[in-house]
């Protein structure tokens, strides 16, 4: 029996993939070597809470084309996100705001907060930022950066922030209005049934087998082609060398309170607490039930075997990575997208939009 596409990878990039491929009259075997659907996006439902089984996830976009594409599977809520920090003793909004600067200074307004940044920056002689570090203290100050990115980004990223990229922290929004609102996207809320369903939807009527590893049966498929969404250099067997990922384990717990922290998203930014923050599931769909799920995640270095989250997207890896590239040009019949593939960090919206383009080109 044959397919026209093996997708390999049942997360967003290869359901949107195979879904498009499916209307356009082709036939598709989407596989997973986990035992769900969806991905990193899974979401569990749990006495009616939607857990966020691999972390926090919140859709956003600016893009019209993307934002009507997902609503085609899911009504979704307003949900807003909104982290807190915890610095010791100390609660501070995210993103950067005149909220966290108020309660970090004791000022009112954007003027008194832009003197005491800039006053910290003018001291600290910093051209062109070479590193995280020199971005942080550039892009808000020494205060900020101490309290809430330095500790943070060490733990997340098993570095210091002096050895790590400069962009990374640029994803960061910084601004002086009283806006707690994280995101400065159009669009933006929650899958009110969680994404699992909308990756369903995405793969009703295609073959799909779940707990099974492409490379066990690769050789037995007859596909004219493959779209394959997993780790690059595993694909090849590390033979170039092995790609560095950061990892998460996360603790979850359910707790016998309705509310046991009032946010759905609070990071811990001081260095001596192991973990980097606490997901509270059930205020993402602003739940009402009598109990609560929270999830405790501490970030790791990846290892094989473990699940890659985060690519370390220093000037070793990327280069590395390249080689990999350079390498998949040889292959006729093989496709490489999705986080993995393409060894970036991508937001859903990019997944969905960089799935439509291969889609674009693939199909029409």
């Amino acid at each position: 029996m044959g397919y026209d596409y093996l997708v390999a990878g049942a997360g967003l990039f290869g359901a949107v993939f195979a879904h498009e491929a499916k209307k356009a009259g082709k036939k598709c075997l989407v596989i997973d070597k986990r035992p769900h659907i969806a991905g990193n996006i899974y979401t569990e439902d749990n006495g009616g809470i939607k857990v966020h089984k691999y972390g926090a996830h919140i859709f956003h976009t600016s893009d019209k084309r993307i934002w009507d594409y997902v609503n085609q599977f899911s009504e979704f809520n307003n949900y807003i996100n909104s982290p807190i920090a915890i610095y010791n003793d100390e609660l501070y909004n995210l993103p950067f705001n005149m909220n966290t600067f108020s309660k970090m200074w004791g000022i009112k307004t954007p003027a008194e907060a832009q003197e005491i940044i800039e006053k910290q920056i003018s001291g600290l002689d910093i051209g062109e930022p070479q590193n995280l570090e020199e971005q942080a203290l550039k892009l808000a100050g020494r205060d900020v950066y101490e309290k809430l990115v330095k500790g943070y980004t060490q733990k997340q990223w098993g570095r210091e922030c002096k050895d790590l990229p400069a962009f990374i922290i640029k994803r960061l929004p910084l601004r002086f209005t009283y806006d707690n609102n994280y995101f400065n996207d159009r669009y933006q809320g929650i899958p009110a049934d969680g994404y699992t369903a909308i990756v369903e939807k995405m793969l009703a009527g295609i073959e799909t087998r779940l707990s099974t590893d492409y490379f066990d049966i690769k050789d037995s498929v007859d596909a004219d082609k493959v779209i394959y969404t997993g780790m690059i250099d595993e694909y090849y067997g590390y033979k170039l060398g092995v790609l560095e990922y950061r990892s998460i384990r996360f603790e979850t717990e359910r707790l016998e309170c309705s509310n046991y922290q009032g946010n759905a998203v609070v990071n811990y930014t001081s260095a001596d607490v192991p973990y980097t923050r606490i997901i509270e599931h059930k205020h993402f769909n602003f739940g009402q039930q009598p109990f609560t799920i929270i999830s405790r995640e501490y970030s790791s270095e990846w290892e094989k075997g473990a699940e890659p989250y985060y690519p370390v997207n220093n000037e070793k890896n990327n280069s590395l990575y390249e080689k990999y590239v350079e390498l998949s040009k040889n292959e006729k019949n093989v496709i490489f997208g999705g986080r993995l593939g393409g060894y970036k960090y991508y937001d859903m919206d990019k997944v969905i939009g960089a799935a439509l383009g291969l889609c674009d080109v693939e199909l029409h």
